[in-house]
């Protein structure tokens, strides 16, 4: 039920859901407002559809916020390695702690890919681009629910392992653990006795499509982190650009490199890695060299050949082609243009076909209108493709640009209905009412397909469950599983929506990070959709600017970076919840990059809401000295200065110097 209340010269009225006493209520308000204001009864009619159309719509949306909030917990779910104290899914404990002993390279920390409890490099490394895109695009909407600390914490998860796993520039560790003997087993994460090596590729052995979407993870991780955390956003950046080499420079399929990881992720090719990992350096850095890349291999890396109608962790035109889409849009497509224009013209087919207006030539739906595309685990493409049409929707929205489909000319808000289709039909709007996203709503899979979610977890069964024992125990119950694997989107309905809820039944019921990953950000636009204006009282960030102002007056140009002689290297040392806000310990090195001793420094430290330790402040607001004990920063001498604040890092700029 929907409430609506209006004010009309301190008289308030409130129209009920239900049609009876909906139009009793409208009398009394006609013969108030006649009376008062002598407005017509048209004017009142038109008001009264208008608040009845916007009940419709409110009546069947999801509560998408505490939706969003569970996935980042299923994300919690699925960490290996030693967990933080900030751990919400309590049920999980440390996992994983000696992998890559064995080759002689520290592998702990990543992701659990569904289930079982073997780290497929290519799926998690999706999953990463696609938290971050959220991230990125809806970065005001995750403010606004104070989850931004969370996702960021979801996000460099992944790209902390990463960073490990990229030991040298043209070597990359894809995976560790064993899908065969893993499988053979039925225990918690806890109690792994499976074989845990690790496998890599090189130069000698290639996996451009491995090494590609890690690069694009890495790119848009960091602008991801960008305000927030510019030194671990810089070496992001780094990372991704090396891995993005490597792939180019020595190619291959990864799981012609990786054997063991070709029956459960196994690549239809490497090419749309390329393309991808050089759209999203191209967005991360603005460098030319990455669009004239993508350009250059439009047509030998299909880029502009294949028209699709998937996209997913094996499949990224789609995703290609939508980014660089906006790029034309934004008009920064320059001598590539004519290039651009023709990836629009496949991103257009991808949006056309799912909203059943490409001359036939659609997505599959099934009859209660989910994108079906593959009997295992299918509903992973129906949340990417719901995401991929909701940035899209955005993209021609802010270019005021409509959608030309074979069958109509469509709005870029029927994209967004698509999309918001799509999340409901999740959420529980299907022929079954059940959601999918287990821990949402009041009917979910209680038996997910998922070793730790199915067994007591160590707190109440603190004897090991042996390999054979949990099968026997655990896997073949009927009951509910004891822990909850909140916010796991499952394998989803057949093709007619028929759905089993069976542990056995893994096609169905076995959740994954990368169908869920998606679901992330489409939630969050969702959430800031359903939200009415000024609901949200807390600012979104301001955008950063990290380079800083030597010796000027406040109303001239600031000089250019390169003449400034302090440098500012931000870091992220610790992070803590109050209630539902994430808070950051900032700590910020200043560094004299010149020749010269500096004296005098004065800073301007802007958008800080907290403390300050290390600096001494003056009469101005907001503008700080060195401390009094240290009056000369020397030639490469440094100090350093903490604050701590929630939302993004603060602005800091150089006053005066001596």
């Amino acid at each position: 039920m929907l409430n609506s209340q209006n004010s009309i010269n301190s008289s308030y009225i409130i129209i009920h859901a239900t049609q009876e006493t909906a139009y009793q209520e409208v009398d009394d308000w006609v013969l108030l407002v006649m009376e008062r204001r002598r407005f017509t009864l048209c004017l009142v009619l038109a008001i009264f559809l208008g608040l009845l159309a916007l009940e419709k719509v409110a009546g069947e949306s999801f509560n998408y916020g505490e939706a969003m909030d569970k996935t980042l917990m299923f994300f919690e779910a699925q960490r290996s390695g030693k967990l933080p104290e900030n751990q919400r899914v309590k049920w999980r404990g440390d996992s994983g702690l000696r992998d890559g002993n064995l080759q002689g390279v520290d592998l702990v920390g990543g992701y659990y890919d569904a289930g079982d409890h073997v780290k497929f490099g290519l799926p998690m490394a999706f999953t990463v681009t696609m938290l971050s895109w959220g991230a990125i695009d809806y970065r005001k909407e995750m403010t606004g629910m104070n989850q931004m600390g969370h996702m960021l914490n979801a996000i460099r998860w992944g790209t902390d392992y990463f960073i490990k796993a990229h030991t040298e520039a043209d070597v990359l560790w894809g995976q560790v653990g064993d899908g065969d003997s893993d499988h053979y087993c039925w225990e918690r994460a806890e109690d792994m006795t499976t074989p845990r090596n690790a496998f890599k590729i090189d130069s000698t052995h290639p996996g451009s499509d491995l090494a590609g979407e890690t690069a694009a993870a890495m790119a848009a991780a960091s602008m991801a982190f960008r305000l927030y955390n510019s030194s671990y956003s810089s070496l992001l950046l780094a990372h991704a650009k090396q891995l993005f080499s490597f792939a180019d420079r020595f190619r291959g399929q990864y799981d012609d490199s990786i054997q063991s990881a070709s029956q459960y992720y196994t690549s239809s090719g490497y090419s749309d890695e390329l393309l991808w990992a050089a759209a999203w350096l191209f967005r991360a850095t603005g460098d030319e060299y990455y669009l004239k890349y993508v350009a250059d291999n439009a047509v030998s890396m299909g880029g502009t050949g294949w028209a699709v109608r998937e996209f997913s962790w094996d499949n990224k035109y789609a995703g290609v082609q939508i980014l660089l889409s906006k790029v034309l849009m934004e008009g920064h497509g320059g001598a590539y243009t004519s290039t651009l224009k023709k990836y629009q013209a496949k991103a257009d087919f991808f949006a056309c076909a799912c909203l059943q207006k490409n001359d036939g030539y659609n997505v599959p739906l099934t009859p209660g209108g989910l994108v079906y595309l593959h009997e295992w685990n299918n509903m992973q493409y129906a949340s990417s493709a719901a995401f991929l049409l909701a940035v899209y929707s955005d993209y021609l929205t802010a270019e005021n640009v409509v959608l030309k489909c074979p069958d109509a000319q469509i709005q870029p808000l029927e994209l967004l209905n698509f999309a918001k289709s799509q999340a409901d039909y999740i959420l529980g709007k299907n022929p079954k009412s059940m959601s999918y996203l287990v821990g949402f709503g009041h009917n979910f899979p209680l038996h997910a397909h998922h070793r730790g979610s199915s067994i007591a977890s160590m707190a109440v069964l603190h004897s090991t469950v042996g390999c054979v024992q949990g099968f026997e125990s655990w896997y073949h119950r009927p009951e509910a599983n004891p822990n909850v694997i909140y916010g796991g989107l499952v394998g989803g309905p057949d093709k007619t929506d028929g759905f089993s809820d069976d542990r056995s039944n893994y096609e169905q019921t076995e959740p994954t990070i990368s169908g869920t990953a998606p679901l992330v950000g489409l939630f969050s636009k969702l959430h800031g959709l359903s939200e009415t204006p000024g609901s949200h009282s807390q600012k979104s960030p301001a955008t950063y600017h990290q380079t800083t102002a030597g010796s000027y007056d406040k109303g001239k140009p600031a000089p250019r970076a390169s003449d400034v002689p302090v440098e500012f290297i931000h870091s992220i040392t610790s992070t803590w919840n109050i209630g539902r806000t994430t808070y950051y310990r900032h700590k910020v090195i200043i560094k004299n990059k010149s020749q010269k001793p500096i004296t005098d420094l004065k800073l301007e430290i802007e958008n800080l809401s907290g403390t300050v330790w290390g600096l001494d402040p003056c009469q101005e607001k907001n503008i700080y000295g060195l401390p009094q004990w240290l009056k000369v920063l020397q030639p490469g001498g440094q100090t350093s200065f903490v604050y701590v604040q929630g939302g993004p890092q603060a602005k800091v700029s150089v006053l005066s110097y001596h």
